[in-house]
């Protein structure tokens, strides 16, 4: 611990067990986060940068000048606050929390904290200082009424929403755009003299000049229009701007893969394991604009050997390059409808990181012993130079193996085998899955098919066959091993975390299934066992997909970490993703770390430490969590374009969701959803169950309950707020018996 005061020790520097590290980062390294960290917290009073300079022996300007930098980005990440004098002290973790700003249309939000626990409140007085994704330092002053933790900003780390895209209005002289991101409360003041020109009505593009404050609304100009909001391919302009999506090339970054060739070249494939022999494949969906994984199986005496060959993106995606800097900043890709935004330039993403069909391809090699019982004997990584023998889909793999298709099995008669070992190879993983209690959620998921104009002519369900499950199957068995692997390492690397229910989901849980005549074993902390004798139990049941729904709405959404919690969903005690480096910066990092041990580098000299893994998986959770919003904005708009022209048309539908101010209803064979709004329900006085997910009417015990099967007529389509509006046509039979026992029982 150290103890002396900065004036005692000025000139002295202290011995940084990062040293190593930072040296290889940069070229005039300066203290670790860590030593500053240790030193704040031994002289226990806020410091000035000159302080600590004293203390860590900086007496360069160019490095009192690192230092800044490296405090200001500290107190971005919410590891030290900087108090009104311009002197930094820690955050003390016990009375102060640091966390990303989540807002709500209706105008209050919550901190998501830094360190995972649950959200706390920020009530609208709080956040009219605050925009959605705003980080903030806060502090909990009591428990509101419903028992949520409440929290009062102590200081605004760092801004985020410096764009705003909406529709532009004027009102009694006064101009402001109401953001089309509905997280963001806000509206916009334009003066006159930043209008630029828009008209109102417009959809535009909004520079924040002034951030908000607790007095007034933020204060923007005009930057761009985009035009009418409903123009072909607007929906995903907008998404690009509302939710901040990288979407173009830095210049620094077009620099540096200008000159790449199409076909790799000869001096890169010096010094790796040539599989060019082995019948590798690839198996994606007809839609699939890039190849991560190649897959090939043999059988062995006491089993089989997989391979799963995954493009070598860090041969080509260097940290400290621009390249590197851009694709974490994007941290995944974004898969619009008819449109992707990339994680890498399609020169990589589309051309030399993608495993095309008979091309020569860098990867990285995860090659599996696997025994009878479907349990990991053996494995192994290297980087390899492999050759794509074919570019298959789920459709035709599964028309192979599954429906004996001869025409199919003619054309690729030289795969079949293999493809029928990998079939085999998979019927054992499942078993071993099903074993250890990981669980299979059979979601319905479907694609939209355009005509005209980009319109949506049809929306389809994407069947699931045991194509997909093969892949998917090996694919989690390759990213086992690679966690192994990292693990006896000892290297900082980033996991797939997936934490259990919550004491509070677990009592909403067994309620809900009491009623429903089904128990969850496991006591205070159930597995993922319990989970799956619960599935399993509820096969065939006529409410399965309701008490699916429910169990999987206990879990929390999994993040990336280098905390070894699990993986809950797939009952795995460590995970990590390995297999999409094109797509997921995550996966990059696992192959770097894949690369540093191969090469037998000591584990002092890794680009990474344990608290770039923690600020890199919480960034990485953050940007898959926005794509997801980003994506769902899109397919709600372009749902609603599709719906305008159904209104008062009758569907069948199934109830998807239960609020208190009535039910989301998704209308049968076009997967669509709507809102029943309680107001338009019969005329009584409807309870909300959250634990048993329905409406029941206090007067004719009439119940509306997720899963219940429904008539709607479409009533409304509101374009701009992405919601389709309901009435109810008839109830069922079923219902109405409820109703009917409910009525003899009182």
């Amino acid at each position: 611990m150290i103890k002396s005061a900065p004036t005692k020790v000025s000139g002295f520097r202290l011995e940084d067990p990062f040293a190593e590290r930072e040296a290889a980062k940069y070229e005039r390294p300066i203290p670790s986060r860590e030593l500053i960290l240790e030193v704040m917290k031994a002289q226990g009073v806020p410091l000035r940068v000159e302080d600590l300079a004293a203390i860590l022996g900086i007496e360069e300007e160019h490095d009192l000048e690192s230092l800044r930098r490296r405090l200001n980005a500290m107190e971005r990440d919410g590891q030290i606050l900087r108090n009104r004098r311009n002197h930094y002290c820690v955050v003390n973790r016990r009375d102060l929390i640091a966390g990303r700003v989540i807002g709500h249309p209706d105008g209050f939000g919550f901190l998501r904290p830094d360190d995972g626990g649950d959200d706390l409140f920020l009530s609208p007085k709080e956040m009219r200082a605050l925009m959605h994704d705003d980080r903030a330092v806060v502090c909990v002053r009591g428990v509101d009424r419903r028992g949520r933790r409440e929290a009062a900003v102590v200081e605004v780390l760092e801004r985020n929403t410096h764009h705003i895209v909406g529709r532009l209005y004027l009102e009694q002289g006064i101009s402001f755009v109401v953001p089309d991101n509905k997280h963001i409360a806000h509206d916009v003041l334009i003066p006159e003299e930043h209008r630029n020109g828009a008209l109102p009505g417009q959809i535009v593009v909004a520079e924040i000049i002034e951030q908000p404050t607790r007095q007034r609304d933020p204060i923007g100009r005009i930057k761009e229009v985009l035009g009418d909001h409903m123009a072909p391919g607007m929906e995903i302009e907008v998404a690009i701007r509302s939710f901040d999506l990288p979407s173009e090339w830095p210049e620094a970054v077009l620099k540096e893969v200008t000159g790449l060739s199409t076909e790799v070249a000869e001096e890169d494939k010096a010094g790796r394991v040539d599989l060019r022999h082995l019948p590798l494949v690839t198996i994606d969906g007809e839609d699939a604009r890039d190849f991560d994984d190649a897959v090939y199986c043999e059988r062995t005496p006491k089993g089989w050997k997989l391979y799963v060959a995954i493009a070598d993106v860090s041969h080509y995606v260097r940290p400290g390059t621009a390249l590197d800097a851009e694709a974490r900043n994007r941290g995944n890709s974004v898969y619009f409808p008819d449109r992707v935004i990339p994680m890498l330039p399609e020169v990589l993403s589309n051309g030399l990181c993608s495993l095309n069909p008979e091309q020569d391809r860098l990867c990285m090699v995860c090659e599996m012993y696997i025994n009878t019982e479907g349990a990991i004997v053996r494995s192994r990584f290297y980087s390899g130079l492999m050759f794509s023998h074919a570019r298959l889909t789920y459709t035709e793999v599964a028309r192979m193996i599954v429906d004996g298709d001869k025409v199919l099995r003619k054309k690729y008669r030289a795969l079949v085998p293999h493809l029928e070992e990998l079939h085999a190879l998979y019927k054992v993983l499942r078993r071993a899955r099903e074993a250890r209690g990981a669980m299979d959620f059979d979601t319905q998921e479907s694609y939209i098919v355009f005509g005209e104009g980009k319109k949506i002519s049809q929306i389809l369900p994407r069947e699931r066959n045991d194509a997909h499950r093969l892949i998917e199957e090996c694919m989690i068995t390759a990213n086992i091993a690679a966690a192994r692997f990292l693990a006896r390492h000892k290297l900082p690397h980033v996991l797939r975390i997936h934490e259990g229910p919550t004491a509070e989901r677990l009592a909403d849980l067994r309620a809900f299934l009491g009623k429903v005549g089904l128990q969850l074993g496991g006591g205070d902390n159930p597995g993922p066992k319990d989970y799956f004798e619960v599935l399993d139990e509820i096969t065939g049941r006529p409410d399965e997909h309701l008490i699916q729904t429910v169990l999987l709405r206990s879990l929390p959404q999994a993040v990336y970490s280098p905390e070894k919690k699990g993986h809950f969903g797939l009952a795995l005690d460590a995970y990590t993703h390995f297999t999409s480096p094109i797509r997921r910066y995550p996966d990059l990092l696992v192959h770097r770390a894949i690369r540093h041990a191969l090469e037998n580098k000591k584990k002092e000299e890794f680009y990474y430490s344990h608290n770039d893994m923690v600020l890199i998986g919480e960034h990485c959770s953050y940007t898959e969590r926005r794509a997801d919003e980003a994506t769902r904005d899109v397919i709600a708009w372009l749902k609603c374009e599709y719906m305008l022209d159904k209104l008062g048309e009758e569907f069948d539908g199934v109830i998807s969701a239960v609020t208190p101010f009535g039910f989301f209803v998704e209308l049968k064979d076009i997967f669509v959803e709507g809102l029943v709004h309680v107001s338009t329900l019969d005329k009584d006085f409807f309870h909300y169950d959250p634990i048993g997910y329905r409406l029941e009417g206090q007067r004719s015990g009439v119940t509306y309950r997720l899963g219940d099967s429904v008539r709607v007529i479409v009533a409304r389509v509101n374009l701009d707020e992405r919601k389709i509006d309901l009435e109810l046509v008839k109830r069922t039979a079923s219902q109405a018996r409820r109703s009917r026992k409910k009525r003899r029982r009182l």
